[in-house]
């Protein structure tokens, strides 16, 4: 190529880049919120209190009630999903309830969450109208109880789901860690160690992100993750979790806290079988351990204490629930669950990402990474199968587009990704 079109072909190029990355810092501008926006951005028009239609009012149901006990299926609730929790595999039960029985649900607008990391509010509620009702919500938001409490009947039963913090804080890192950019600094292969080490070194409260690698849980629940664990507010926090969720389930107990789950709502055992989605591939570093996992729990200490207190009410639950009734209802869960596997899954379990045979079925990933397994669905399923299997299987954008969310931003992300190749 002559030297002039060489330089006018370079010159091109520059153009569109410089246009493409100015698009992209528009888009972004756009679609991601201020970092930490606070509840006092909230309108007074979000104050208008949500007033169902007589028609949508379900009957009253006894706390913890069964269906043995003659109760109604309850069909208000508000999840709020943490991350990295199971949470995936519990939106899925929600999705396929609502659906199944034709329910209302509260979906983002443009994206698959409420503009995360900002607080809830109603107006990032797809075709939100002052007065609107819904009756499911189960995207990622940072929790505003006064905000969520309004799109959702009086009677929703509010639940949540808690990990092991050292476990949470190990899995949180290796998804979202290339995305914190102090993390950057780390130049060991197994960067996560490095970090426990020193970890005041690299952290910083107000960095971009900073908020996934520390006390995550109780950002998501809408507290302020850097607060002093002496803090008084820290319990008073707590005791408000405690207060406002009917039930709160454990990652590490899913058997036993959907058991408790589906006593609560007064469900069938079909509505909660699950299969396990958005895990992550085994890491070739090993897990927390000893020393490191002590470390871990320290440095997520308000998260921590978040644990001990839900775990210890959670066993109360069991305690009240009976064990020997809890036990059976567990056996019949993983019997339920087995079997729908064997119908199910081509291969019997869990695949790479480069296995997955049908698009439709392959997860979101981390940036950069391919470590979130998927499913291949088999392809000689009966009829009376065929549609649960499909709706068990589905990966989250590809569910919340089935029930007509409007994820404009987040396709138009993954058109990016895929274009570049991240």
């Amino acid at each position: 190529m002559p030297p002039k079109k060489r330089w006018q072909s370079m010159a091109k190029g520059l153009v569109l880049g410089a246009l493409f990355t100015s698009f992209l810092l528009l888009l972004y501008s756009y679609a991601v919120p201020p970092l930490h926006a606070t509840p006092a951005s909230i309108t007074q028009e979000d104050t208008v209190p949500c007033s169902p239609a007589p028609s949508e009012s379900q009957p009253a149901t006894q706390a913890n009630g069964s269906s043995a006990a003659g109760c109604q299926p309850r069909r208000n609730i508000v999840f709020m999903k943490t991350h990295k929790t199971a949470s995936s595999t519990l939106t899925n039960i929600l999705f396929r309830f609502g659906q199944k029985h034709g329910l209302k649900f509260a979906f983002p607008s443009g994206r698959n969450d409420f503009y995360y990391p900002s607080f809830f509010a109603r107006s990032l509620v797809q075709d939100y109208r002052p007065g609107a009702c819904f009756n499911i919500i189960c995207n990622h938001m940072r929790f505003h109880y006064e905000q969520v409490r309004g799109v959702v009947p009086p009677d929703a039963a509010f639940v949540t789901v808690l990990r092991d913090p050292a476990r949470l804080f190990e899995s949180s890192f290796h998804y979202f860690g290339s995305l914190v950019p102090f993390t950057w600094q780390l130049s060991s292969d197994d960067k996560l160690a490095e970090f426990l080490q020193d970890p005041d070194r690299y952290y910083d409260p107000q960095g971009y992100n900073a908020y996934y690698l520390r006390n995550l849980l109780f950002f998501d629940l809408g507290y302020d993750n850097d607060l002093d664990p002496g803090s008084p507010r820290v319990e008073e926090h707590i005791l408000e979790v405690e207060r406002r969720f009917h039930l709160v389930l454990l990652q590490e107990y899913f058997d036993e806290s959907l058991v408790l789950l589906k006593e609560l709502l007064c469900w069938e055992l079909e509505d909660v079988l699950y299969f396990k989605l958005n895990a992550r591939r085994d890491s070739p570093v090993p897990r927390l351990s000893g020393e490191l996992y002590r470390r871990a729990t320290a440095w997520n200490t308000l998260d921590a204490r978040l644990y001990r207190h839900f775990n210890a009410s959670f066993w109360r639950k069991v305690e009240a629930f009976g064990r020997e009734r809890m036990a059976r209802e567990v056996a019949a869960l993983r019997r339920a669950n087995e079997r729908m596997r064997r119908i199910c899954i081509d291969g019997g379990q869990a695949v790479d990402a480069a296995a997955i045979q049908d698009s439709a079925m392959q997860p979101w990933q981390p940036l950069g990474a391919k470590s979130i397994l998927g499913y291949n669905l088999k392809k000689s399923i009966g009829r009376e199968h065929e549609k649960l299997c499909r709706r068990m299987l589905t990966p989250e954008i590809q569910y919340l587009l089935d029930l007509g969310a409007n994820l404009w931003v987040t396709k138009l992300w993954k058109f990016i990704r895929d274009f570049l190749r991240w």
